[in-house]
């Protein structure tokens, strides 16, 4: 049963002796819009969010597969990262790249 008027900034609403009236400044609405659209922005978003994240997890990739099951592309060729070192470890380099 309240009524809010934006004009001039007052709510009145029925009391148990009469009319009460509830009165603010320009600087405190000013604050509180400010506080309103903050909290409208962050919901939008999260709802946003959620979407997105049904979206994501569904074309995700298996997270519990395994790293080691990489298959290399055609035209490409181990070669030794340091020739004179013992550990052999090796890069996999493209053949078919240009020179640049």
């Amino acid at each position: 049963m309240a009524i809010p008027n934006y004009t001039y900034l007052k709510l009145k609403m029925p009391g148990p002796r009469g009319v009460i009236t509830i009165g603010t400044s320009f600087q405190r609405a000013y604050k509180c819009e400010v506080k309103c659209y903050g909290h409208a922005t962050a919901i939008v978003a999260s709802r946003e969010l959620t979407a997105l994240k049904v979206e994501v997890d569904e074309g995700a990739p298996d997270a519990k597969k395994s790293t080691r099951s990489f298959e290399s592309a055609e035209g490409s060729k181990e070669v030794l990262i340091d020739p004179s070192s013992s550990k052999g470890k090796m890069v996999r380099i493209g053949t078919t790249l240009s020179a640049k």
